[in-house]
């Protein structure tokens, strides 16, 4: 989301009617193959974006769970050994099965929602860069699959934290405990906090590497370099500016592992904020902002890489 992207050039009106074998233009898919094309892409690239970098992801989460203990004190890659050498390594991999069943419909979602919106929005006589449209057909996108992924990430969260508050880290578990001891409410109450965050990190994300691949890659053709490094940069600056709404979503999901009642008697944002701010002050929103970074820098430059060589191939085939 995650936790969180899909190819972005404008269609220009000198763009050639015909388009041979050899000189595919994934940019522009044909009208009939274009949904299907861009779903399958998207599901690769998601679940590969949240698997590759799982491990800072988890340390993230952990160092943002009031509840839990803080293990980012002794630098990122250390604390990742530490939590290794004391739980075991598989502890970093918890609620991986989570992930990979959300993260492919979900993506697909995504992908499949941003094509349709944008395409809807710009014409193909509409020529330069439209940052705004490209912002809302984002936006769209984020707002439809995060519907399905949001269940997800609250039980892949609790399994992350399992080893900590002594609770299970089996997903099918994880989810029966969660609805019978909190209903299915629990799955969505961090939804509208997650909206608030994936809006404006899907925005930035979207428009920083519309704006880079414009840059690096005038030409449009498929440069998996160019595209690595445009998602890579887009990743780390949506990841920085919207961190304090990802600890605030954090504290939304992992609140009912806590035993302090007044942490888990918030149900919404503004409350949550006022607790928040309350028990650690303005550094509390900033928890987790360096595993983040770092997962989300990888993370997403290998999302919008596989997204557009998998988009690429599917074309040519």
């Amino acid at each position: 989301m995650s936790t969180s992207t899909t190819s972005t050039d404008v269609i220009h009106a000198n763009l050639a009617p015909v388009i041979t074998q050899d000189e595919v233009d994934y940019e522009a898919l044909p009208e009939g193959a274009t949904l299907t094309a861009q779903c399958v892409a998207g599901a690769f690239a998601g679940i590969l974006e949240h698997t590759v970098m799982y491990p800072v992801d988890a340390l993230k989460t952990r160092m943002q769970a009031l509840n839990a203990s803080k293990n980012g004190g002794n630098g990122i890659f250390r604390s990742i050994y530490t939590i290794s050498s004391k739980e075991g390594w598989l502890s970093l991999w918890r609620g991986t099965s989570s992930v990979i069943l959300g993260a492919g419909p979900a993506h697909a979602v995504y992908f499949g929602t941003y094509e349709y919106v944008k395409k809807s929005l710009i014409h193909e006589k509409e020529e330069g860069h439209q940052p705004f449209r490209v912002a809302l057909a984002g936006a769209s996108a984020t707002i439809t699959s995060e519907a399905l992924m949001n269940p997800f990430d609250v039980i892949k969260q609790r399994m992350q934290l399992a080893a900590q508050e002594g609770s299970t880290s089996d997903f099918i578990r994880t989810t029966k405990n969660i609805l019978s001891q909190e209903g299915f409410h629990a799955l969505y109450t961090s939804y509208p906090t997650t909206i608030a965050m994936t809006i404006p990190f899907t925005a930035l994300n979207f428009v920083v590497y519309e704006s880079a691949t414009k840059i690096l890659n005038p030409s449009g053709n498929h440069d998996p370099l160019k595209h690595c490094v445009a998602g890579g940069l887009a990743g780390g600056t949506a990841a920085a500016l919207t961190t304090p709404l990802d600890c605030v979503k954090t504290f939304l999901q992992t609140k009912n592992l806590s035993l302090d009642a007044k942490i888990k008697g918030t149900d919404s944002f503004y409350d949550a904020t006022k607790l928040i701010y309350k028990m650690e002050g303005y550094s509390g929103f900033w928890r987790g902002l360096k595993p983040r970074i770092v997962a989300n820098v990888p993370s997403t430059a290998i999302c919008w890489t596989a997204y557009e060589m998998a988009k690429y191939y599917l074309m040519k085939s």
